[in-house]
C-alpha cells in the first residue's frame, strides 16, 4: 500500500537566517475509476474518472464516487472492487481502481457523460445547474430531523483537528468528519481533494453497509470552504447538517435550501453563521 506522506528536504528561512530541514508533504497521486457492467460477451469495462488524490482509502473512494453520482445504490451492486492487475505502466501500479459490478445490474452511462468545468473548488466538477440533482436521486433531508445544540458546533473543529492523522505531519490536506448530534465523532477521511475526502467517508459507510444509518444522524464537518458539489454528496448520503470553518458558495447554500439541509460556514472560535434551515439547530 502506498504511503500517503512523502519525506523531503527544504530551507527555512526565517529573519534573514536559512536552514535545511527534513520535511513532510502530502501524497498526490492520480486515481483512474473504472467501471465494468454487462452480462456475458456484453460485459464491458470503461474508464469514468481520473482524480488527483492522496493514496489510502481507494475502494472507498471509488465507491463514495459511484454512490455520489447515483451510479449504485448500495453494495448489494458490486461484485468486487480490486487494483488493476497489468497495468499499462509500472506508474500506474495502485493507481487504477477495477468496480465489478454484478452483472444483473443495469448501469445509465448517459450519467457518466458529465459537462465538465474548470472551477476553483476542485478542479474540474460536474454539475452545470442544480436542475442536475432532479437526476440524480437526491434524498430530502427530514424537517423533522433530530435537533443539534449550538454549542455542539463550537468543539467540532478542535476535535477534528486532533483526529487528522496527515494534516498533523503535514499541514497540507483536506479533512471531512461525521459526528452525532451529541458531537462524537462517528467517522474521518483525509485527501488533498475536498470531494475525495468526502467521497471517501461516503464509500467507507457504504463499505460497512451503514449508508442509510450514520449520514443521516450526523453533522457533516467541512475543514474548508463549502461548494455545490460538497453539497450534492452529502445530499446524495442525506446527511441533514454541513458545517465547515470556510465561507459556502451561493450555489452551495441554494442547494442545502433546496435539499432540507442545515449549513453552517465560518465555523471558528465558537462563533458560526447559519446560511439555511436554521429550525434544526437549537439556540441556547
Amino acid at each position: 500500500m502506498k504511503s500517503s506522506v512523502s519525506q523531503t528536504h527544504i530551507l527555512k528561512v526565517q529573519e534573514g537566517n536559512w536552514s535545511e530541514s527534513p520535511d513532510l508533504l502530502s501524497v498526490e497521486e492520480p486515481l483512474e475509476i473504472r467501471l465494468a457492467s454487462g452480462k456475458g460477451e456484453e460485459r464491458s469495462k470503461k474508464s469514468i474518472s481520473i482524480t488527483m488524490r492522496t493514496p489510502g482509502h481507494d475502494f472507498e473512494l471509488a465507491l463514495g464516487f459511484l454512490y455520489s453520482e447515483g451510479i449504485i445504490s448500495g453494495m448489494e451492486a458490486v461484485e468486487q472492487i480490486r487494483y488493476c492487475s497489468e497495468p499499462e505502466t509500472p506508474e500506474a501500479i495502485d493507481n487504477i481502481v477495477i468496480v465489478d459490478l454484478k452483472p444483473d445490474v443495469a448501469v445509465d452511462l448517459q450519467k457518466l457523460q458529465r459537462n465538465f468545468y474548470t472551477t476553483s473548488s476542485c478542479g474540474v466538477c460536474g454539475k452545470a445547474s442544480i436542475e442536475a440533482l432532479q437526476h440524480q436521486q437526491c434524498r430530502l433531508v427530514s424537517r423533522e430531523s433530530q435537533l443539534v445544540k449550538a454549542a455542539v458546533f463550537n468543539e467540532l473543529p478542535q476535535k477534528l483537528r486532533q483526529k487528522q492523522s496527515v494534516f498533523e505531519y503535514t499541514g497540507g490536506i483536506h479533512a471531512c468528519a461525521l459526528f452525532d448530534f451529541e458531537g462524537e465523532l462517528q467517522l474521518l477521511r483525509e485527501d488533498v481533494g475536498r470531494h475525495n475526502a468526502l467521497d471517501k467517508l461516503i464509500g467507507a459507510c457504504l463499505a460497512e453497509n451503514k449508508i442509510d444509518t450514520i449520514p443521516q444522524k450526523s453533522v457533516l464537518l467541512l475543514s474548508g470552504r463549502i461548494s455545490f458539489e460538497l453539497v450534492q454528496k452529502a445530499a446524495m448520503a442525506g446527511v441533514p447538517v454541513i458545517a465547515a470553518v470556510g465561507a459556502p458558495s451561493s450555489l452551495a447554500v441554494a442547494t442545502a435550501q433546496q435539499t432540507g439541509i442545515c449549513l453552517v460556514g465560518f465555523l471558528r472560535n465558537n462563533r458560526f453563521n447559519i446560511y439555511s434551515n436554521k429550525e434544526k439547530i437549537i439556540m441556547n
